[in-house]
């Protein structure tokens, strides 16, 4: 590694989201589903929480509620895996699913 590769790796990041995860130490908590009303809730270890839908993950949508519950959180919650369904989904995609369904929808949890 060059030294001009270092000091690249180690500048502080100007995307706003990086900066929550590196910096800040965001990561996914816990997940809960319910399929009925086609929702997975993100809780945060901030206390916020993501509510979106299932719909909005095609596999997550074709899953059971078995295979669902069957994830592993990877990297101290940076990501999740469901090996059963081929799906890895990070805290960043989650945010970005939420803003792409239209309404932000986080919550504080009290």
């Amino acid at each position: 590694m060059s030294t001009s590769d270092f000091e690249l790796s180690t500048k502080p990041s100007t995307d706003p989201l990086d900066r929550l995860f590196f910096e800040q130490g965001l990561r996914i908590k816990r997940l809960f589903f319910d399929i009925e009303l086609d929702r997975v809730l993100v809780l945060l270890t901030n206390g916020n929480v993501l509510n979106l839908k299932i719909s909005g993950f095609p596999r997550l949508k074709a899953a059971s509620p078995e295979q669902l519950d069957g994830h592993v959180l990877e990297g101290g919650g940076v990501a999740v895996i469901w090996e059963s369904l081929d799906e890895d989904l990070s805290v960043k995609g989650f945010i970005r699913q939420a803003a792409m369904e239209g309404v932000f929808h986080l919550a504080k949890v009290a």
